[in-house]
């Protein structure tokens, strides 16, 4: 069914685009032909890896095939777009003639706009600096400095040259913490094990603090928090840690992902979590989903930073992530007297590997006091 549902654009694309050009009949099912495989991507990396989530192909296939893809996706919408305003014409009697240049000029334009998606998709993501005001922020960490890196998905796609190139220009920021929040990696240990070795590198004065998203439970979650947490990325699983300054506590808290319990895993605790901070201290929640913000809040979390969401991928795309996320997809948001931010991803799964309009981003936080 999963299959199914993907290769829904291949087939409209069949129809109403290839079927009425005129080519020979070979060309039309050579086209169709690739139409399908390109929405058979996914099934594609199961039949030779075992697995939808991490296809063990060369990068460049993986590239081509989510062009592909996003090619015929946009010529699909274009094509849905032609259709109505067709349909249009007919209801209020004035008939347009579609011209076989017009279906051209659409997949023309679709391949360029899937091209400049994956490319945004594929980068190491530019610094989207925002500030976030703190109620109860101890004067000992105004302007404090965080950066946020939430799925990375680190694949064949987000391969080691990615990670070394995207730890570097983390580096160069010279924030005081830097906060995982979740889905690092897609394979097997394995498979991954060159590609996030240069996780090793990253640092920072305060430390580098990671929790689980719903992929690490896809792959050996034990081993993969494990292995991280040799690399320097120290787990924070229901448990949390303090930054000091001359005596002003910042309490740093993480929770499992929201999947954990469901995949035999050690569920989200955040009353454990949270057990043995002070009262008064400013709580910053790493929860990789958003879905569960108003829950969070009600403990008294001043910041939770999530991702997950990808940012809805596609802008006009992300009201279909609005249901799933409890209505939290990219951004700021005041929730219940906290602040929630849902990062867009410093990447994202390789599965479908193109961005319109909801960039990628390393974000570096600054903390103020709420005046």
């Amino acid at each position: 069914m999963f299959h199914l549902i993907f290769s829904i654009p291949s087939w409209y694309v069949i129809v109403r685009v290839i079927g009425p050009l005129s080519l020979p009949i070979v060309v039309k099912i050579v086209l169709s032909l690739l139409a399908l495989l390109a929405s058979q991507y996914l099934l594609v990396g199961k039949l030779t890896s075992g697995s939808i989530f991490s296809a063990e192909m060369p990068r460049t296939v993986i590239i081509l095939f989510n062009w592909a893809f996003g090619a015929v996706l946009f010529l699909a919408i274009a094509q849905i777009l032609i259709d109505v305003v067709a349909l249009l014409s007919i209801v209020f009697r004035h008939p347009l003639e579609i011209v076989p240049g017009v279906r051209y000029t659409a997949a023309i334009i679709a391949m360029v706009v899937s091209a400049v998606g994956v490319q945004q998709a594929i980068r190491v993501p530019p610094v989207k600096d925002i500030t976030i005001e703190i109620a109860n922020l101890p004067a000992e960490f105004e302007g404090y400095q965080l950066l946020q890196l939430t799925d990375l998905h680190i694949t064949r796609l987000f391969n080691a040259s990615w990670t070394a190139a995207m730890v570097k220009k983390a580096l160069s920021l010279n924030v005081d913490l830097i906060l995982v929040t979740g889905d690092v990696i897609d394979g097997t240990l394995e498979n991954r094990r060159a590609d996030v070795e240069p996780l090793r590198n990253l640092h920072a004065p305060d430390g580098v603090f990671a929790i689980t998203g719903n992929h690490e439970y896809f792959f050996e979650q034990v081993r993969w928090t494990e292995h991280l947490a040799s690399l320097g990325l120290f787990p924070l699983l229901n448990s949390h840690v303090k930054i000091k300054r001359n005596g002003a506590e910042l309490a740093i808290v993480g929770v499992p992902d929201a999947s954990a319990a469901t995949r035999g895993a050690i569920g989200a605790d955040l009353t454990k979590a949270m057990e043995g901070i002070q009262e008064n201290a400013p709580v910053i929640l790493l929860d990789h989903q958003p879905k569960n913000a108003r829950q969070n809040a009600v403990h008294g979390v001043d910041l939770q930073l999530s991702g997950h969401t990808h940012g809805g991928l596609i802008i006009g795309f992300d009201r279909l992530f609005l249901k799933p996320n409890a209505g939290f997809v990219s951004g700021l948001y005041d929730v219940d007297n906290m602040k929630l931010y849902v990062n867009n991803g410093t990447a994202l799964w390789p599965g479908m590997a193109i961005r319109i309009g909801r960039p990628s981003e390393l974000t570096r936080i600054t903390l103020t006091r709420k005046r």
